[in-house]
């Protein structure tokens, strides 16, 4: 299996490592001609939203992987991934792919310096480690969107058909279950 890692900016080092060990092989995209690659899902890691949203625009990578998400190409999106899957994003006028129907507000809990570690319920899974960086949550969803997870009462995880995107950052622990799940996806 083959997954592409967004290498504009932000943690994908992370998640390629977790890629490996699990078995898939790693598809770099830092130019619009590595889109051309087969490869049968892809992460958005978090790092900088803006910063990636704009480096994919000039790059002219934003539109194209866009389509693919549309067609249905499985997608994970970590932190900054998820605000730029969101249809809309509340403290933001950007909107970068808007593959995502849910409403996002970026840094909602607050500065690095509010970081924070849990635990917590994903999906079918009792207890995962969520590392939260300046993250966002989502605010609303829209009828068909899966809420997967919920911290501190706000929504942190959520799948919409081929879309998995959670507000944490799974790719910093040693528990893989999240990217197993999303490979699931990928050969389903």
């Amino acid at each position: 299996m083959r997954i592409a890692v967004s290498c504009v900016q932000g943690a994908f080092a992370e998640h390629e490592k977790m890629l490996r060990n699990l078995g898939a092989e790693v598809v770099e995209l830092r130019k619009k001609e590595d889109l051309d690659q087969s490869f049968d899902g892809i992460i958005l890691p978090g790092g900088e939203s803006t910063v990636q949203g704009k480096l994919l625009q000039d790059l002219k990578m934003l539109e194209p992987l866009k389509e693919k998400i549309r067609k249905g190409l499985p997608v994970l999106a970590t932190c900054a991934g998820l605000i730029l899957l969101a249809e809309h994003i509340s403290n933001d006028d950007h909107v970068y792919f808007a593959t995502l129907p849910v409403t996002v507000r970026r840094n909602a809990y607050g500065r690095q310096a509010e970081s924070f570690y849990t635990e917590g319920s994903f999906g079918p899974y009792e207890k995962i480690p969520m590392e939260f960086i300046r993250a966002p949550y989502v605010e609303r969803v829209s009828d068909d969107v899966e809420v997967l997870s919920v911290t501190d009462g706000n929504i942190t995880g959520v799948r919409y058909k081929n879309q998995i995107a959670v507000s944490f950052h799974p790719e910093l622990c040693c528990d893989t279950r999240l990217h197993e799940m999303f490979l699931g996806l990928c050969s389903s």
